[in-house]
């Protein structure tokens, strides 16, 4: 069993840079067991895929933050991390967390971001 809990993000300015942080709290397998990825819902839209890190530690980005964001993950801590640099409006979005291992998927409640001038 995983519970998540989503910290940080807020709002911002074009431009700028927001970091929103995951804890986990796991039992059974070692977190650094999972895979663990970050989500984002804006309304009207659906669930997408921003940033995932594998437990080999393997980065994938949706196209749109390459080279923007950055996603990375403290096993030791049970802390992951989505870094969120040159943030444009349409990176305004509920931010979600989540880890998987097999067919098994946890979800945080996800954290709000704003960036709006």
């Amino acid at each position: 069993q995983v519970r998540l809990v989503e910290s940080g993000g807020g709002l911002a300015q074009p431009g700028g840079s927001l970091r929103v942080s995951c804890k986990a709290s796991v039992s059974g397998l070692d977190f650094s067991w999972y895979g663990t990825a970050w989500y984002r819902q804006s309304p009207g839209k659906d669930r997408e895929m921003v940033a995932d890190i594998t437990s080999g530690g393997t980065t994938n980005y949706a196209d749109s933050v390459k080279g923007r964001f950055t996603i990375s993950r403290d096993n030791a801590g049970n802390m992951m991390y989505l870094q969120m640099n040159s943030l444009k409006p349409e990176d305004t979005a509920v931010y979600f967390c989540n880890v998987y291992r097999g067919g098994a998927i946890f979800w945080g409640p996800g954290s709000q971001v704003a960036v709006s001038s």
